[in-house]
């Protein structure tokens, strides 16, 4: 009769193919299966796998199920290939070894390092220093796996498991994106909606209600590969405000690959902690965007405006967001008022009544829309005035005129830097002659190097920014591209609101300040202008 009941533990950390059981664990199962038939006082009554499981950590399915057994009295002997199968951690495999399968009776063999408590060849320097052994060849695996993955996310490499809803992995390259058209539209209708002033509730619904998946569940149905949860939070699998808000928030849709958000502090830490957005990886023109930039950036900044809707309504208010009061600064709020079968909206200072804000009596809305119509027609026709004369002849004269600008600052920050240089060749010497202390030599010293870097950044995005002039690509020779696109207004709409008016002051009922956006970039051109014009 047997003496000992024992459960062959098995278990490898890099199986990518979950539908599949690993060479590996096969090739454990034949030599333990093979080493308990020739042991008469060992009988086989469990096996336990985890396939695809770090032995960093202990918190593994299969592995809790045994520690169930053997607190049930079912198991008392556990056998493994090795000490590296049972775990890598050397404190915590230790901690077993020693003090918990002691405790529950339990027999431990490891077969190809000759480990079994049962005999003299469990000593305990060896186990140790396996133990440490095995430690060390994880922290060396992670640390080489982690430059792997920063190597190919600066090479613009995609290294993420799963790749968001509209884009799937190309066949001949897994590192890198290509758009699965059917989710891209649904994408790209997304961010219509919400340019045209959806909510994302609304979007959601919109979706909803026409049949479409939701991403993880359009995944599942077409075997493709996804995370447990993908954006439902809900069973149903159906589409639901937070996904919106997700989609429209990732930058991956505008050809830009924003990588290494989240990270392990250490291999020995299963969870995954924030990393500041100074250490993320930014790669842009990685892939084939989905929607424009400029689209991506209207609809972010939409979300980052009021956009309260009226119960039930769809969209959101045309002026949401945008109207300030002239007074106190708050944002005003919009009011219905019902007279004779009809209604009337206004907007008002919200802070009037509570805080004594002597801002204007309400504003009717119809009245405002006409005004900003008007308002935006005529900015408009400026722009393409201004437009028409930088394609000209005086283009050149504009183009000299920012690069010399460029330049200028360029010989102004290397001046502070040449500066700096100075003060910081004397520092050592002052301190050895008593003039510093050895704590302002460092302060000063840290100091210097931090003023260096952030001088010698800005030359660099200078330098960029001239090179772009000179090439007819910066954003201040196309800024006017973002009013020729509306074209001809016949009416106002949240999406031409939104686009064109970073905000609007109202003063008084006769008196508004609006703020264009590209407004630096439009008082520049007149002044450039009427400076060639004298």
């Amino acid at each position: 009769m047997s003496n000992y009941r024992a459960v062959a533990y098995l278990r490898y950390s890099r199986s990518t193919d979950q539908s599949a059981e690993s060479d590996s664990i096969t090739n454990q199962r034949k030599l333990i299966d093979s080493f308990i038939q020739g042991q008469a006082d060992i009988e086989a009554v469990a096996e336990k796998v985890d396939d695809g499981v770090s032995g960093v950590i202990f918190d593994r399915p299969a592995f809790k199920e045994m520690m169930d057994d053997i607190k049930g009295g079912k198991i008392n002997c556990v056998i493994v290939k090795d000490l590296s199968r049972l775990g890598r951690e050397y404190i915590e495999t230790g901690r077993y070894l020693r003090t918990i399968f002691p405790a529950y009776g339990v027999r431990f063999i490891a077969i190809t390092d000759h480990i079994d408590t049962m005999r003299d060849s469990a000593d305990d320097i060896v186990v140790s220093v396996k133990s440490i052994l095995n430690d060390a060849y994880c922290q060396d695996i992670s640390k080489k796996t982690r430059s792997a993955l920063n190597s190919k996310r600066e090479n613009g490499d995609f290294v993420a498991a799963y790749p968001v809803y509209g884009y799937r992995k190309a066949e001949d390259n897994k590192n890198r994106l290509i758009v699965d058209e059917f989710p891209a539209s649904i994408v790209r209708d997304i961010f219509r909606m919400k340019l045209e002033g959806f909510s994302a509730r609304r979007i959601a619904e919109a979706l909803n209600g026409l049949g479409v998946l939701s991403p993880m569940e359009y995944k599942k149905t077409r075997g493709l590969p996804h995370a447990k949860n993908g954006y439902c939070n809900h069973n149903e699998s159906k589409w639901a405000a937070t996904a919106i808000i997700r989609i429209l928030n990732d930058e991956t849709y505008t050809g830009t690959l924003v990588q290494g958000k989240q990270g392990r502090p250490n291999f020995k830490i299963r969870g995954f902690a924030d990393k500041p957005e100074s250490e993320w990886k930014r790669y842009e023109n990685a892939h084939e965007p989905i929607v424009a930039k400029h689209d991506f950036d209207l609809a972010r900044k939409i979300m980052r405006l009021d956009t309260r809707t009226a119960p039930g309504g769809d969209s959101v208010y045309i002026f949401s967001g945008i109207l300030i009061c002239g007074c106190c600064g708050a944002r005003m709020t919009r009011k219905t008022n019902h007279y004779k079968g009809r209604q009337y909206h206004y907007y008002y200072c919200p802070t009037t009544k509570k805080r004594g804000c002597p801002a204007p009596a309400m504003l009717k809305e119809d009245q405002l829309a006409d005004c900003v119509l008007e308002s935006i027609k005529a900015h408009i026709s400026n722009v393409a005035s201004i437009d028409a004369i930088l394609k000209s002849s005086d283009n050149q004269r504009v183009t000299a005129a920012l690069v010399k600008q460029y330049q200028a600052q360029i010989a102004e920050n290397r001046r502070q830097l040449a500066q700096i240089g100075g003060f910081k060749s004397t520092l050592y010497e002052n301190m050895i002659g008593g003039n510093l202390t050895q704590q302002e030599y460092k302060a000063l010293k840290a100091k210097y190097i931090e003023d260096e870097n952030r001088l010698n950044a800005a030359i660099e995005t200078l330098e960029q920014q001239t090179g772009d002039v000179l090439a007819g690509k910066a954003e201040r020779m196309r800024w006017t591209e973002h009013f020729s696109r509306i074209g001809e207004l016949a009416g106002l709409d949240r999406r031409t609101v939104v686009n064109l008016i970073a905000y609007i002051r109202v003063k008084s009922k006769t008196e508004l300040h609006i703020q264009f956006n590209y407004q630096d970039e439009y008082e520049d051109a007149i002044r450039l202008l009427r400076k060639g014009a004298a």
